[in-house]
């Protein structure tokens, strides 16, 4: 793992900074805590943006 990556842990719900929680219970990695913390807002994004051009796609 690089320096300065963060995960977020699906299992406690807590940001991970260096060996944690297994790979498959984690999101990342993260460029900062805040941006690892806040996971669910980017993915939201981009599922909307994905979704908008499958909607474009199909018109």
């Amino acid at each position: 793992m690089a320096d300065g990556e963060y995960f977020f842990c699906l299992t406690h719900e807590t940001v991970e900074a260096g060996v944690g929680c297994r790979g498959a219970d984690r999101m990342g990695p993260y460029p900062s805590a805040e941006a690892a913390a806040q996971w669910r807002t980017a993915h939201a994004s981009r599922e909307d943006a994905w979704k908008a051009t499958d909607d474009e796609d199909e018109a």
